[in-house]
């Protein structure tokens, strides 16, 4: 009489099931280690661009954002004390850049990440009364919410952007490809960044070594021009035109 092989089957099965449990366990370990960042800026930026570690997932970087923009104190600040003085900040700033022949009244402009909007307002008070601002909370009447990682406009709406939130980008290569996809070509885009300083502790990415490695990203503008500024604790103003092919960039020209 044959010994019964049903136990051995049961206890083969049963051991199966356990080694699975554990390679499971353990991919689902090592997908926790890993950060959203290692795979967010392509290799030819890599080197040039610091994604800043911390964020497990987008939801993350998303409460980061808005731990800032819906503080109550900032929020009465920024429409208080800080609005007079931002926007004549902002309007000196634009007043170079019309008087350079790169904005007009005519332009269709938007402020991307502009809280509660103090950039357009200068913008308006220049002249350019289709100014727009858009960031993460609407706030009626300038500005719009959208997530500048992808931004809720066709393709082409746009003659002029302005941003001083680049640092705020955890995706920089889809802050740039949703500025030029947005951009009419010809367009401008106007970024002030923090170069010679490191941002605030709601920065998502740090530039090393000048703005190369935010240049590089545009792959459909060139460069206008840079030069050093002041403003709100940014030192670097870059400006581009978005073209209407590929090319050669130029050499980055300093002021």
């Amino acid at each position: 009489m044959s010994v019964p092989k049903k136990p051995l089957l049961k206890s083969f099965f049963l051991l199966l099931l356990f080694l699975s449990f554990l390679l499971f366990f353990h991919l689902y370990l090592q997908s926790k280690k890993t950060p959203i960042s290692s795979a967010i800026v392509p290799s030819s930026t890599a080197a040039l661009i610091r994604i800043r570690p911390g964020f497990r997932s987008y939801d993350d970087y998303i409460k980061l954002q808005l731990n800032k923009t819906l503080n109550p104190r900032l929020r009465h600040l920024w429409a208080t004390r800080d609005w007079d003085r931002k926007v004549r900040v902002f309007s000196r700033f634009f007043a170079d850049l019309a008087a350079e022949g790169l904005l007009s009244n005519a332009s269709a402009a938007l402020c991307v990440g502009a809280r509660l909007g103090q950039e357009v307002a200068a913008l308006r008070g220049l002249g350019v009364g289709g100014a727009l601002g858009m960031d993460l909370v609407r706030a009626p009447p300038l500005v719009v919410a959208g997530d500048f990682h992808a931004q809720p406009f066709p393709d082409e709406s746009f003659d002029f952007e302005f941003s001083n939130v680049f640092d705020h980008a955890l995706y920089p290569e889809r802050f740039a490809a949703e500025v030029e996809r947005t951009l009419r070509p010809g367009g401008v885009a106007v970024l002030h960044l923090a170069v010679h300083r490191r941002g605030d502790k709601y920065s998502a990415n740090d530039l090393l070594g000048g703005v190369d490695g935010l240049v590089a990203l545009f792959n459909h503008s060139e460069v206008v021009r840079v030069r050093k500024i002041d403003g709100f604790g940014l030192d670097t103003e870059v400006v581009l035109r978005k073209t209407n092919t590929k090319s050669n960039k130029p050499t980055t020209k300093s002021k």
